[in-house]
């Protein structure tokens, strides 16, 4: 039989991991209290990480830590703490989002397994291809694909030694993850950074179709598709919730164990899923999986949907009997939450207690004995015992040729005699102090016994260090100490006189005209749905050679296919992409490549990530950071940096289709001629009276944009010699930003900006408006 699949289950603090722990999850994942994308759950302290490591182990459960955000610049001192710190512990593998990250992890923390967060939106092949060059084991694959995408995608994986991971229960994210900037646009709490505060599940001004809550939907459950998950090679099934409590862990962990050793033991599947309903929810669907993407998927209520449960499961004659189902179903989850707790109390995340023994006389190794409630061992000197007196006379003996040895300077610790020229003796203070990194650890030392040390007795400082590496080595499963890794940080160049170029983005044939009329660099966006046309896209970047490709964030299945089919037949001099797959492409048939504004670069690190390991010829930096975060942000040589100075702002993008809830449509159902025709577009509005507008185009995804463009004149005099390009997009996206002069001349103005025209600053305030550069201003 296969090996059992593995039920990965949340830990956002402590009581909810060891819920988790009792329930019978095999691996949970957590975050320390910075670097994770859970930034409202309480989240975990050194201290504690190492006693669940310690607690999880023992009941053969895994712990992957999340380091799952985007990084800025002036964190990565901090994370290289850590990361030093996590080396050496026992910990089963990192949740990574950040590509700098992943440039650490595979450089310079080599013994760290790197799982790819979901974060990263991983749904085509070589974006598989993309991960394992930056040496991920592991990649949790997008929310929203269906099981034959899924099954696709995991037997690439594992040709490439990559394990896949899916979502199996918990929340829904209306957007695809990580090119989610709602929450980071409306309050500054960037999804990105983990603080997103889900806006989607807000309540909005009534639709249309009458709807209070239109981007809300229900949880994901694929409770009862298991067989088809483990059938298509998943490796571990992961719930969704650092932010639910101990009860909701233990309860949905619970079902699931009983659901997973149904299937492998009896090869059948439990058919009731009632106990998951007695925790929150928001009623269930498992629409995504099954390649059904409906209305019935949205829900108009983001609160608890279990008391409301009980009236739309059941016809009540009155409202006794409703009330009296109502007080038992409250009366149970308050048993459940009580159970729960009695049972995690038992369990202890303190950390080990360890005795230590130390004997030996003059002439013999140093012996540690050393005693943890489970086993023993032994670790000896490996050279012998001497008189710290005979040692100093001979260290100071002119024909002495050992080793220098460094001592420690005098102190009240050395022997009795001879103080000023004796060498330190063995005693408790030497000995503890030389051993107490063992207490930052899982372990503590309880006691320390030197009764069988004979006193007056020297061992080096080198041997010392080396019997406690030894010491740790052993308690830590046999892996080996690392050292304290000092990661080179690059260096501010010498400045070079930059003269920034131009670029336009375009999505329409209408706007050909503009490669005639100006002499700005062109861009021109491929839709997301390209198979279907791909021929037609061919033709007209081989009919207009000064078109230069710019690759969506999404490309699934055949889409990505024809894609690279796309690259294979144009062979463009370079290309702009938003997809890691295709930047992947790319590199392997060496077209010089730009990384997209969508790919959330913010940090020197990541653009090393892609110029040493993918041959990245330059990137956007992304508009979500800073002009001090900017600035701190270090340029490799030989790499050209750019940056988007006007666009309308993308709020998310779904598979989902966004018009149901807002102005209905004929069908229940997206389907094929959906994405590839339709054209329509309306809007939502908050409470706050601020309108988010909804945008459906032909070949391409739902789309949610800001009410004001994005316009940032200042960056160009702020951050001069910084740019090698600047960028804007002109595509026919409405919002309620007006433009009041043609593209051409929206082009010359810009220009004109970059030539040091005084006046274009204020020309351009007036010729686009309204608009905002509060993202440049606030940052991260």
């Amino acid at each position: 039989m296969k090996k059992p699949i593995e039920l990965l289950a949340p830990g956002g603090d402590i009581d909810s991991i060891k819920a988790a722990i009792v329930a019978g999850a095999d691996a949970v994942y957590c975050g320390l209290n910075k670097f994770n994308a859970r930034n409202r759950a309480t989240n975990l302290n050194f201290e504690d990480l190492n006693g669940i490591l310690n607690l999880a182990h023992k009941n053969n459960c895994k712990v992957f830590l999340t380091l799952n955000i985007i990084i800025v610049q002036n964190e990565f001192s901090s994370l290289v703490s850590i990361l030093n710190k996590l080396i050496n512990t026992k910990i089963d593998g990192v949740i990574v989002q950040d590509l700098g990250l992943f440039y650490l992890l595979s450089n310079y923390f080599k013994g760290f397994k790197i799982h790819a967060s979901t974060q990263l939106n991983t749904h085509n092949v070589g974006q598989i291809n993309f991960l394992s060059k930056l040496s991920a084991v592991r990649v949790t694959l997008s929310r929203e694909l269906n099981i034959n995408e899924i099954k696709a995608l995991t037997l690439i994986g594992q040709k490439n030694n990559i394990s896949t991971e899916v979502f199996v229960h918990g929340s829904y994210c209306i957007s695809f993850s990580g090119i989610c900037y709602l929450s980071s646009v409306f309050g500054g709490k960037s999804g990105n950074r983990g603080k997103c505060s889900q806006p989607c599940r807000d309540r909005y001004l009534t639709t249309r179709q009458g709807k209070n809550y239109p981007l809300n939907l229900k949880d994901n459950s694929a409770y009862f598709d298991l067989r088809e998950i483990a059938d298509a090679g998943v490796a571990s099934i992961k719930i969704e919730g650092r932010i639910k409590k101990f009860d909701y862990v233990y309860t949905v962990v619970n079902c699931w164990k009983k659901q997973i050793k149904s299937f492998y033991n009896q090869n059948r599947l439990n058919n009731d899923n009632s106990d998951l309903y007695k925790v929150f929810n928001r009623d269930f669907s498992n629409s995504y999986l099954k390649g059904d993407i409906n209305k019935n998927m949205f829900i108009d209520n983001p609160r608890d949907y279990s008391i409301h449960r009980l009236t739309d499961n059941n016809n009540y004659p009155a409202n006794n009997k409703m009330n009296e189902n109502q007080r038992e179903l409250y009366e149970e989850k308050a048993e459940i939450t009580t159970s729960v707790k009695n049972k995690i109390n038992q369990l202890s995340i303190a950390k080990v207690p360890l005795i230590i023994s130390i004997s030996g006389k003059l002439g013999t190794p140093l012996k540690v004995s050393v005693t943890t409630p489970d086993t023993s061992f032994i670790v000896l000197s490996e050279t012998n015992l001497v008189h710290a007196l005979t040692y100093t006379l001979n260290r100071h003996s002119p024909d002495q040729k050992d080793e220098a040895i460094t001592i420690p300077p005098l102190s009240n610790n050395l022997c009795p005699e001879n103080k000023k020229s004796t060498a330190e003796c063995l005693n408790y203070d030497i000995l503890s102090g030389r051993l107490k990194a063992i207490n930052n650890t899982e372990y503590y030392i309880k006691h320390l016994d030197l009764e069988n040390l004979q006193s007056e007795l020297f061992l080096s400082f080198k041997e010392l260090t080396s019997i406690k590496r030894r010491i740790l080595c052993i308690l830590n499963g046999s892996k080996e100490i690392v050292d304290p890794i000092d990661v080179p940080f690059l260096k501010k160049q010498n400045t070079l006189k930059i003269k920034p170029d131009l670029a336009v983005l375009i999505s329409s044939r209408n706007d050909l005209y503009l490669c005639d009329k100006t002499s700005v660099d062109i861009f021109f966006q491929l839709p997301g749905f390209l198979k279907n046309d791909n021929c037609e896209f061919i033709d007209l970047f081989l009919k207009n050679k000064k078109l230069i490709p710019w690759f969506p964030c999404v490309l699934i299945g055949e889409n990505y296919t024809a894609a690279v089919e796309f690259l294979q037949e144009v062979q463009p001099e370079r290309i702009v992409t938003n997809n890691t797959g295709i930047a992947y492409e790319a590199y392997k048939k060496e077209i010089p490549w730009i990384a997209g504004p969508y790919l959330n670069i913010v940090n020197s690190f990541s653009l090393l990530c892609l110029k040493e390991k993918l041959n990245c010829y330059g990137s956007f930096i992304s508009n979500e950071i800073s002009k001090y975060q900017i600035q701190r942000i270090i340029n490799p040589a030989n790499f050209k940096l750019y940056y988007s100075i006007y666009h309308p702002i993308l709020l998310l993008s779904s598979r989902q289709c966004l018009l149901h809830q807002v102005i209905g449509c004929e069908k229940n159902t997206i389907d094929e001629d959906c994405l590839q025709t339709c054209n329509k577009s309306s809007s939502i509005t908050n409470l706050n009276n601020v309108s988010l507008f909804i945008e459906k185009t032909k070949g391409n995804y739902h789309c949610i944009y800001n009410n004001h463009n994005f316009l940032n004149t200042d960056i160009v005099t702020d951050l001069p010699d910084t740019f090698s390009g600047f960028f804007i997009d002109l595509r026919d996206i409405k919002t309620e930003t007006k433009i009041e002069t043609d593209k051409a001349g929206i082009i010359t103005l810009f220009e004109n900006l970059l030539h040091g025209d005084p006046e274009s600053k204020k020309q351009l305030q007036q010729s686009i408006y309204p608009s905002t550069n509060a993202q440049y201003k606030k940052g991260i």
